[in-house]
């Protein structure tokens, strides 16, 4: 945040006419406007000058947009960044978003627009508010430091697991920015956890986290629950209704099962998108909404856009990032990890004394495919809590129901041959116990071997 009352917006380009009109432009709009032709020069400024936002060109001599944007994010990561291209392809759009810009636009660009998403950033970044925060209490900075990381019971804790690991560092830095995000995971993965985690850690966390489950609403209701109504605009509409799109403002709108609302719905939503406006049901005026949307869902939405079953531009608007949940099946190696967590907090909230879980159930826990995730792995607990006899729970507390014929085993899915080793070894020790002599006489590999593999791949003990 700037010392003045005036956000300064660092604008970077090699074209000196586009320098001179965006000069202008950000003047006439009350904005505070530095000038670089060129990433490096950009990057001096910012060193001695403190900007609220940067507007750079990708395609420039020396390092370029990109290279501007990783110095950027090292370095200044709260600085939001909008990049312009003159190659605005949706794939390049897409995967600068995910490389952690906050915003893009393709030339030629509309003037008015690029001022509309700097003061969306500013707002959002609270950049506009020239009063200095005063420093927290050590309360405060203690909750914050907690904040820093999911809570116990989280499906998103582990990173054991190379599939998991990898999510979340593309969390995190997706989490940092304002672009809005489409979840893609099976049923019970976590994906609404996974947006209030984007919430969150985001520079809206001020504001409110709406959820809308598009799966379970009728669609005769969806567009009265999103958009809100107006008094006397249909039979029982006895008093005006706000929506919940208007209800997300300034914060973050979560639209679970987004593949199931209807052509009309979709068109609806599109606009709100494009346009950052509603109008609630029976009304005439329109409203300027300005929020973080997460969509998720676990259709194929391109086999539906496909088939003519879902609007491709919808679907592009939403993809601007994308994010993948691994079920659980592809990260055993946080099994361990994740029923120590959901153990603990399951006795806590039940009121009895710790529990561990044994060795042979462990082994059971470590070779059942999981087809409800992450989900399904914290039921299997608690119902194994209630046969829990001790403060152990045992093989047989287990009530795991045999997959689906339909469903893959994990060993049938394709995987590199570092995966298939790394998930015979998590199985072998699962069925040994922990045990790395049984392990290794299983896989009939020496000792010596199933210790350096271990380590190679930071594979966490069973018991552990």
């Amino acid at each position: 945040m700037t010392k003045t009352n005036i956000p300064t917006v660092l604008v970077v380009d090699d074209d000196e006419t586009i320098l001179e009109v965006l000069e202008a432009r950000l003047l006439s709009s009350g904005l505070s406007p530095l000038l670089a032709d060129r990433a490096e020069t950009a990057l001096e400024m910012l060193a001695d000058e403190p900007v609220d936002c940067i507007v750079s060109d990708v395609k420039m001599p020396g390092m370029g947009g990109h290279g501007l944007l990783r110095e950027v994010l090292a370095n200044w990561p709260h600085v939001p960044i909008i990049l312009l291209t003159a190659h605005g392809t949706i794939p390049d759009a897409v995967a600068s978003i995910q490389s952690g810009a906050a915003d893009y636009l393709t030339k030629p660009f509309d003037g008015k627009e690029l001022v509309r998403r700097i003061h969306r950033l500013l707002d959002a970044a609270g950049a506009a508010d020239p009063a200095p925060k005063a420093a927290p209490a050590p309360e405060a900075s203690a909750k914050a430091a907690a904040k820093g990381s999911p809570a116990p019971e989280s499906g998103l804790t582990g990173g054991e697991a190379p599939a998991m690991a990898r999510f979340l560092e593309r969390l995190d830095r997706v989490a940092r920015s304002t672009a809005g995000v489409l979840l893609f995971g099976e049923s019970g993965t976590g994906k609404e956890m996974t947006a209030r985690y984007l919430h969150e850690r985001s520079p809206r966390a001020g504001g409110p986290f709406v959820v809308v489950d598009c799966g379970s609403t009728p669609p005769t209701l969806l567009e009265s629950e999103l958009f809100g109504h107006v008094k006397g605009s249909f039979t029982h509409a006895v008093k005006d209704k706000q929506g919940l799109i208007e209800a997300a403002d300034g914060g973050t709108l979560f639209l679970d099962e987004i593949g199931n609302i209807s052509e009309e719905m979709q068109t609806r939503l599109l606009r709100f998108l494009q346009e950052g406006t509603i109008r609630r049901v029976g009304d005439t005026a329109e409203r300027r909404v300005s929020c973080r949307v997460v969509a998720a869902t676990n259709a194929d939405l391109a086999e539906l856009v496909r088939r003519g079953e879902f609007r491709q531009d919808l679907y592009y608007r939403l993809k601007v990032v994308t994010l993948t949940i691994p079920p659980l099946r592809e990260r055993p190696e946080d099994i361990p990890a994740l029923a120590a967590r959901f153990t603990a907090g399951l006795c806590r909230d039940q009121g009895r004394p710790a529990a561990a879980v044994a060795p042979g159930a462990m082994a059971r826990l470590l070779a059942h495919p999981w087809p409800g995730n992450v989900r399904e792995l914290k039921h299997a607990l608690e119902a194994a809590l209630v046969f829990c006899a001790g403060d152990v729970i045992e093989a047989a507390d287990l009530q795991l129901d045999p997959p689906p014929a339909e469903f893959p085993a994990p060993a049938d899915a394709p995987r590199s041959l570092e995966d298939s080793e790394r998930l015979a070894i998590v199985r072998a020790l699962g069925q040994a116990g922990g045990v790395k002599k049984k392990a290794a006489d299983a896989l009939g590999i020496s000792r010596r071997a199933i210790h350096y593999k271990i380590k190679k791949y930071g594979i966490g003990d069973p018991e552990e």
